[in-house]
């Protein structure tokens, strides 16, 4: 439909024209669990008001069709008033009533109303998914964040289904007509914007505690709580855990926010097919069910769960209660998030580590997004819908929260929270814009805010900070001369280089008494401009190691001095502060992607350094960026080699590890991972798997057991037969998975022939099918995927106009040909995919943004790979 994806100055238009007060939302799903049933009846009564009589607008609604409209008691002709995703309304009186009654489809992309059919127990599941504008794929509404209003909603559905949404639970009536129905009717809801609101429906398995606390203000909450999951689930959902968690970020944020909990009720479910980590839907939040281990995880993935539930619950006030107006803003609510759920992790848990895997895997995120073609300012430029859903990125969370990490720094922690109080007192149940978060923070600290807006939430790109020290007197290197602090903040888009300020902290560190390399002092300073001097540190004696934004309070690449760097790959494991071990992971693995140093280079430091690796979050980000490293970054010629040395360590590894062991598990999952490329340890993927060739102490369940199975099938060492055996013993969703996974994955023309055919010109695959599909059908050799390079570009504009924008850029960004390797001789803009890529854009200077914005940046990656591969495999060591 050419009118879904609504514009940045339609919303406007629309918002100056009328003001919603409240809808009555009634949805009729009793035959979902008949597949041969498409769609369910969906019913919207819609009280707004208009600012001038007989003014028109336009509601939005994505679904089959629509039996009637009903203006202020008229009936609409729906043939004139309905056109694709919009019914006109025209001749508005002052205050109006309309009611829409249609049918609504079923999704299988996570958008809209998902239908999931657990393969364990053939039990029918739904939940709604509607960021950032899918609430009109179930009901009629007015689908923009500014147009806030009170929700009803009224479900009927099986009698023996729990049926859950934002607000409590006010009747649950069986139809007499109907005895095998019941008819839930839930209270109203306080304001809040289309997005948000959501419906839960099926055989959930439920668990019920309560949140009750007197806060400091004298206040006394007594909130329910629920969890939901499926009943295939509940024997490995461990809810207790879950209750603890959510009681002590209520605690947290209730205190720190001063503002009691407003949603009357917190109800969290773990659902299938989930395109996102979670979303936060006031009194009903719904998360990926990956979050419901069913087989080994690691305590870095109990922490990242964690830091999931506190960013969701920090939702509730930043984004819920105060809301953007706009999606330029988003930044409003992601950000905060952000921030606030890593300080949750902090402060409300008994994890140490939040702020180390904060630096050490979300700024990743956030430095990887801003090096890009397409990078932009944390306050963002969103014109229409599908702008939006492509700016849930790495720039909007990761970086924004790296940001109020340092204006925390900046403004201090007590005027920041005085700020964010302000804030949600004066906004509440309303929306907001940059200009109105500055007025609360500016008044709270005492500072003009404006120009700190301007550089870092206005401006895009990363500044990258080295340190250029001179020798001291007498050119005895011994002793630190003139230091200065050299910013290259070179915009990617623009070219220009405008640096902005930060607030860091040098670190120096030596070898102490018992060999450690310890924080021996450091030195804090504001950094502005091109070079910054820092006279604390000249005259001193030079240390082992001179880091760079130590403690992480700034937002910033680092580049090692010669002599620190020498110290690091000489010592890294000797650095007993894990912030400080992983600030100069990341500062190796920068080099690397950016052709810096060779890409063999940093595996040769995860070889040597890794086993000692304390943090398990660190271990596993530095093995996957290993990966990565030698399959993408290291040049063709010489990739064997490196992998098979790395191979060897991680095999050695994991018979090292102490049995049982998280670090033996991330071992385990990184042979897994290299076999796909590598035939070597074939044998004993296989002895893992029967048992005859076991590891003491590691657990080979089902997930690990399909990451085995991929390996097999990409060596060609899988077949059919055996993979449809390992499926009839792992029944779940997560195994229907990797099987479709392991089955594409296996190296032979028409598996991937057929492969193709189903992701790209099939409308059979769920979401969470097709990316595995596609994950199966790139573990491949560039030369056996060759052929499908120009089908690809051939398919692009009929793939994106045909599917949902979330399963066509599941498509596009997976099926891009990214792998690929430099020839002898050849510059990396030469290579023929990219050429390609620059010849499809050049001709198509009119395909939707969107698109445009995902072709550009898989680009991006595969020229930062192939500049990668060109850096010189001999450089000197430092």
């Amino acid at each position: 439909m050419s009118n879904e994806n609504l514009r940045r100055d339609e919303a406007a238009e629309r918002s100056a024209v009328i003001s919603t007060a409240s809808y009555d939302v009634s949805l009729d799903v009793r035959q979902a669990a008949d597949p041969d049933v498409a769609g369910y009846t969906s019913r919207s009564v819609i009280t707004f008001t208009a600012s001038e009589p007989g003014s028109s607008t336009f509601l939005d609604f994505i679904g089959s069709s629509v039996y009637s409209v009903v203006l202020n008691g008229r009936a609409l002709p729906v043939e004139d008033v309905v056109d694709g995703a919009r019914i006109r309304l025209d001749n508005l009186q002052s205050r109006n009533q309309v009611t829409v009654t249609g049918t609504a489809l079923y999704s299988r992309s996570g958008e809209g109303m998902h239908r999931f059919v657990d393969p364990a127990d053939g039990q029918c599941y739904l939940y709604t998914q509607y960021e950032p504008a899918d609430a009109r794929r179930v009901f009629a509404n007015f689908e923009q964040p500014d147009l806030k209003a009170t929700f009803t909603f009224h479900v009927m559905a099986p009698a023996g289904w729990q049926v859950a949404s934002n607000g409590m639970e006010t009747a649950r009536t069986l139809l007499t007509s109907d005895p095998a129905t019941a008819r839930w009717d839930f209270a109203a809801t306080e304001p809040m914007s289309t997005y948000i609101t959501t419906v839960l429906a099926g055989p959930y398995f439920k668990a019920e505690d309560r949140w009750q606390a007197t806060l400091d203000d004298g206040t006394s909450l007594d909130i329910p709580l629920a969890l939901y999951c499926r009943a295939s689930l509940a024997e490995s959902f461990d809810a207790e855990q879950l209750f603890t968690l959510t009681k002590n970020g209520l605690d947290f944020f209730n205190r720190l926010f001063a503002y009691p909990y407003p949603w009357g009720k917190y109800d969290q479910a773990f659902v299938p097919e989930y395109n996102l980590g979670a979303m936060e839907n006031p009194g009903l939040v719904t998360f990926t069910d990956s979050y419901v281990f069913t087989s080994r995880a690691t305590d870095a993935q109990y922490q990242g769960r964690a830091n999931t539930l506190m960013h969701e619950m920090a939702h509730m006030w930043f984004g819920d209660l105060v809301t953007m107006q706009w999606w330029d803003d988003l930044w409003l609510k992601e950000s905060f998030a952000d921030y606030m759920g890593t300080l949750g992790v902090d402060q409300a848990t008994d994890w140490d580590s939040a702020w180390v895997s904060f630096a050490n895997k979300r700024k990743a995120w956030a430095y990887l997004q801003d090096q890009l073609p397409t990078t932009h300012p944390i306050v963002a430029d969103i014109p229409d819908l599908e702008a939006a859903k492509q700016n849930f990125d790495g720039i909007t969370y990761a970086k924004g929260a790296s940001v109020l990490k340092q204006l925390v720094a900046y403004v201090g922690f007590d005027a920041f929270i005085a700020g964010s109080r302000d804030y949600f007192r004066k906004h509440a149940y309303s929306n907001t814009t940059l200009a109105d978060l500055l007025e609360s923070l500016s008044a709270s600290s005492g500072r003009d805010l404006t120009g700190w807006a301007q550089q870092w939430l206005q401006t895009s790109g990363i500044s990258t900070l080295s340190l250029d020290i001179a020798a001291g007197q007498g050119n005895d290197d011994g002793v630190l001369g003139d230091v200065r602090i050299v910013q290259d903040a070179t915009d990617p888009v623009t070219g220009r280089n405008e640096p902005r300020p930060h607030r860091l902290r040098v670190g120096l560190y030596d070898v102490d008494g018992e060999g450690a390399l310890v924080r021996t002092g450091s030195v804090e300073t504001d950094v502005s401009g091109a070079f910054t001097a820092v006279p604390e540190l000249s005259g001193k004696p030079r240390p082992a190691l001179l880091l760079l934004n130590d403690d992480d309070l700034t937002y910033a690449k680092v580049r090692l001095d010669p002599v620190s760097l020498a110290t690091v790959l000489a010592s890294l494991d000797r650095i007993s502060d894990p912030m400080a071990r992983a600030l100069c992971w990341t500062a190796l693995w920068n080099s690397a992607r950016d052709g810096e140093s060779p890409a063999a280079r940093y595996v040769d430091a995860v070889a040597a350094f890794g086993p000692a690796e304390t943090g398990i979050g660190v271990l596993l980000n530095i093995l996957e960026n290993a990966c990565t490293a030698v399959e993408r970054y290291t040049p063709a010629p010489g990739r064997e080699a490196v992998r098979t040395s790395f191979l060897a360590t991680v095999a050695a590894e994991l018979d090292r590890a102490v049995p049982g062991s998280d670090h033996q598990l991330a071992w385990a999952r990184t042979l897994g991972t290299l076999s796909r490329h590598d035939g070597t340890l074939v044998p004993r993927l296989k002895g893992l798997l029967d048992g005859s060739a076991p590891v003491k102490g590691l657990a080979v369940d089902a997930e690990l057991r399909w990451h085995f199975w991929h390996a097999l099938a990409a060596n060609g060492q899988a077949t059919v037969a055996e993979l449809d055996a390992e499926l009839a013993r792992d029944t779940t969703a997560s195994g229907r998975a990797g099987h479709a996974t392991a089955l594409a994955a296996r190296p032979e023309p028409r598996v991937k022939a057929a492969a193709w055919k189903e992701a790209v010109h099939g409308d059979t695959l769920s979401n969470q099918l097709l990316s595995a599909t596609i994950s199966g059908f790139t573990t491949a050799p560039a030369a056996l995927l060759e052929p499908y390079v120009e089908p690809y570009f051939e398919r692009l504009l009929d793939v994106w106009e045909g599917r949902s924008i979330e399963i066509a850029s599941r498509i596009v960004r997976g099926l891009f040909p990214l792998d690929q390797d430099l020839a002898e001789g050849m510059e990396p803009a030469e290579h023929p995919v990219l050429r390609r890529t620059d010849e499809w854009l050049a001709a198509h200077t009119d395909a939707p943004r969107a698109l445009r914005r995902i072709i550009v940046e898989q680009r991006s990656h595969l020229l930062r790979a192939l500049t990668a591969q060109a850096a010189v495999v001999g450089s000197p060591a430092p």
